[in-house]
């Protein structure tokens, strides 16, 4: 696509401002980098970083019964949702697959759903085609959405709104900011302790201008945005997982609510219901690399023996750590701890251990 074509965020200009170098992700202009990557992943691990993510798809699901309507495809517990809380929750297909991974808040009036960029159109399609009469999806994918991480975000935020300070994670709330109405949830995708902050368009730029004032949050792109799930051990959707993709494969089976698998009884159930019994032929695992050359997306791994193990599904250098390291689905008979794994790198073998998940430990405030 050519810039023009581009669909634009409410805080496009700011970016621009900023000195954004701007990309196209999911047909939307979105800033990769303001002043670089390793200096923006390594002050939100110190301070607290703002990530515009309003190209993420918001809807609210209302009507009777909407959290029972809503578990007909995906996987967690909906219906056991207290007000006032988040779930990270699975959207699947009849095969088992992932049709997105996204977050389910119940706002007391109705339950606020998160999508992926890519998917939010799907995902509106595949929940609506199992609703009843009376319960209602409306789409805000014209809503901005904010994420501000760090281990000073809960202070920067609770400057502005007061009523964040007693947020834990995964709680939910709705507030008047200044006319406008805001849902945040204290969760994000860096690991570290953070906030996402969801409002009218018009009302955005405000909100980032005050956040801005403090000197300890600066804006972060997409390539810090990735680098610092990476180290946190989170799939990526399209990347890590997708529709051929199983959670019990990819780990996530603790996004299979413990009610659910009594019965196993959404979409796909019965496929993830037997590989939960029979165990996966493969898993997704960290591996760590020795040397300093990144193992990327599409490398292919082996053993000692040159026999095929998997691929390498995401990777990069750690800033955290100072290292490479990478998410990658191995045979299972390979999955374990300490696991010597080869990846090829255009014909040079580099030598990789499995490690445990995630590979900095998450900083949430429980």
């Amino acid at each position: 696509m050519s810039d023009s074509d581009l669909l634009t965020t409410p805080l496009d200009a700011l970016h621009r401002q900023a000195g954004a170098r701007m990309v196209d992700f999911a047909g939307y202009a979105m800033p990769l980098q303001y002043q670089g990557i390793l200096a923006e992943h390594l002050h939100c691990r110190a301070q607290a970083s703002l990530f515009d993510v309003s190209h993420m798809g918001q809807a609210i699901l209302t009507g009777p019964h909407a959290a029972t309507a809503l578990e007909q495809v995906v996987t967690g517990d909906i219906a056991g949702l207290k007000p006032g809380r988040q779930r990270y929750s699975l959207l699947t297909n009849g095969a088992g697959g992932i049709v997105d991974d996204l977050m389910i808040a119940n706002l007391g009036v109705g339950l606020l759903l998160v999508f992926n960029a890519s998917r939010k159109h799907i995902d509106a399609a595949h929940i609506r085609a199992v609703l009843p009469p009376g319960v209602t999806l409306e789409t805000q994918f014209d809503r901005a959405l904010i994420a501000l991480q760090g281990p000073f975000a809960a202070d920067c935020l609770a400057a502005i709104m007061p009523a964040t300070r007693a947020m834990r994670f995964m709680d939910a709330i709705t507030l008047d900011w200044h006319g406008a109405s805001a849902s945040i949830t204290r969760s994000g995708y860096t690991g570290e302790d953070g906030f996402e902050i969801g409002l009218p368009a018009h009302a955005a730029e405000a909100l980032v201008t005050q956040l801005r004032a403090d000197s300890r949050v600066q804006w972060a792109g997409l390539g810090a945005r990735d680098s610092l799930r990476l180290e946190a051990g989170l799939p990526l959707y399209g990347q890590d997982i997708d529709e051929t993709t199983s959670p019990i494969e990819a780990g996530l089976g603790f996004a299979i609510g413990k009610r659910r698998r009594d019965n196993w009884d959404f979409q796909g159930g019965a496929a993830m219901r037997a590989m939960h019994d029979h165990g996966p032929a493969r898993r997704l695992v960290g591996l760590r690399a020795e040397g300093r050359a990144p193992v990327r997306a599409g490398a292919s791994l082996q053993n000692a023996h040159g026999e095929p193990l998997g691929h390498v599904t995401s990777g990069g250098f750690a800033p955290s750590l100072q290292e490479p390291i990478a998410l990658a689905y191995v045979r299972t008979d390979h999955a374990e701890d300490g696991t010597e794994i080869f990846a090829d790198l255009r014909g040079r073998l580099v030598r990789l251990h499995v490690t445990a998940l995630p590979f900095i430990p998450h900083r949430y405030h429980r």
